[in-house]
């Protein structure tokens, strides 16, 4: 140590700073948010979602945004409403099933949420309050979007947390 100076180099103390310590291999995600919608591209994001989470002791939140129906007519709203419930409940079962498989071996902690909406506006919304470290989505299967834009290309052009499209 040259010229007296502190073994800190200036640093302040996290002791004194009120932050905990950082430990090089425990610092990583908190939170990964995986967007699911039943399509296969999205649970294989889950899939990769998953092993980050329990790799990285994290929180893997999943998102189904139940699409808003387009249509006005007041018995077709009812029906897309009763069937985007019916399309979370089963994402929900199939879910608590896929860790139930899992067991004892493999622990993740998780959290499954679903509302009403855009599927840009709902995944962002959701990174946002839960404060999420990293977005995970699956790769659009649509023809269309290459021409006018995936989810995924929104995701990262909004630009708030790293993305992963998973194929």
């Amino acid at each position: 140590m040259s010229g007296g100076s502190d073994a800190n180099d200036g640093n302040l103390d996290s002791r004194e700073s009120g932050q905990s310590q950082f430990e090089r291999g425990t610092d990583g995600p908190k939170v990964i948010v995986a967007g699911v919608d039943d399509s296969d591209s999205s649970w294989r994001a889950v899939a990769y979602a998953a092993g980050l989470a329990r790799r990285q002791g994290a929180l893997l939140a999943m998102v189904y945004v139940q699409p808003l129906g387009a249509v006005t007519a007041p018995g077709v709203a009812v029906s897309m409403a009763e069937t985007t419930s019916e399309i979370a409940e089963e994402i929900i079962g199939q879910v608590r099933e896929s860790v139930k498989r899992l067991g004892d071996d493999f622990k993740l902690r998780w959290e499954f949420h679903t509302f009403p909406g855009d599927p840009f506006t709902g995944l962002a919304k959701a990174a946002d309050d839960l404060r999420a470290d990293a977005v995970v989505v699956g790769a659009s299967e649509r023809a269309g979007h290459r021409i006018v834009g995936s989810l995924a290309v929104r995701l990262v052009k909004a630009a708030r947390w790293p993305v992963t499209v998973v194929p």
